[in-house]
């Protein structure tokens, strides 16, 4: 064999292998979610007994069931509405504060810009009993704006630091073409760093949706009313001291997963599109 002929073989081997050892990871991510899926259309008595991932026969009315015994209306607008609302918020904060981190020299910078970093080693449990605290004090308990503005806080330090880093690399020839046609610092976050911070804006909101859309425990902490809990406290609805109904609650959770598979299937070509648009940064 030529040894041209012999790296060529060689290289497609490897290719073959690293793109088998890839799809069986994709495949074994995506069992828990078929299964899932599977499961809500069997009935309580065939959910463990029928294990292939296509039933016999389908139970469409466990979504109606799902729907209308959990509650799911009130509580999908309310996730929806937390979920929209925090993240718009956070695209707006995190941007400004990043470019200011980036691009302005105020006194004592580097130091805010560490304790904004250091926040993110705190794991949100650890925060409860002071936000708990806090939220008691400034009447904010049981509020739906009290749980947005927790929630800014949970995603603002990993969006600042996302962002900051992208702001770093951006060209300062672009600011003094800016200045040039009369941009003023506001403007020029407007109009320059946000187009060109498309790929890291697609990231912050992803993360931060995915997270907002399945926090759980943090309302049950702050909620006493159950008209403002967010969509996941409707699975409780499903599972008891002695029986799960587990169709409705598999039913249940595909309707609280399509959400943000859409969101991230439809921010994903802007991941892309960002990318190439502004690979000259």
């Amino acid at each position: 064999m030529k040894p041209s002929l012999y790296y060529k073989t060689k290289k497609i081997t490897i290719n073959l292998l690293i793109q088998l050892f890839l799809l069986s990871v994709a495949l074994t991510c995506l069992f828990p979610l078929l299964w899932m899926v599977s499961s809500s259309f069997k009935t309580q008595d065939t959910i463990f007994k029928d294990i292939s991932l296509i039933p016999q026969e389908f139970h469409w009315e466990n979504y109606y069931l799902a729907w209308k015994e959990g509650g799911f209306g009130r509580y999908f607008l309310n996730s929806v509405f937390y979920t929209a609302t925090v993240v718009f918020s956070l695209v707006i904060v995190s941007s400004l504060a990043a470019y200011a981190f980036s691009r302005l020299r105020f006194p004592a910078r580097n130091i805010l810009f560490i304790m904004f970093i250091a926040a993110m080693m705190i794991p949100l449990p650890g925060s409860f009993v002071p936000l708990y605290v806090l939220l008691n004090k400034l009447h904010l308990r049981n509020t739906p704006l009290g749980y947005i503005l927790c929630l800014v806080n949970v995603g603002l330090s990993t969006s600042i630091f996302l962002l900051k880093t992208f702001f770093d690399k951006m060209p300062p020839e672009v600011e003094d073409a800016a200045r040039i046609d009369g941009c003023s610092k506001f403007g020029i976050w407007w109009h320059m760093a946000l187009p060109l911070a498309k790929p890291v804006l697609a990231v912050v909101i992803v993360f931060n949706s995915l997270m907002v859309w399945n926090e759980y425990i943090l309302a049950l902490i702050i909620f006493d009313s159950r008209k403002y809990m967010p969509l996941q406290v409707a699975l409780q609805t499903f599972w008891g001291e002695f029986i799960t109904r587990y169709p409705l609650l598999m039913a249940g959770l595909t309707i609280t997963v399509i959400p943000i598979i859409l969101i991230y299937l439809f921010m994903q070509k802007y991941i892309i599109k960002g990318i190439t648009e502004g690979a000259v940064v």
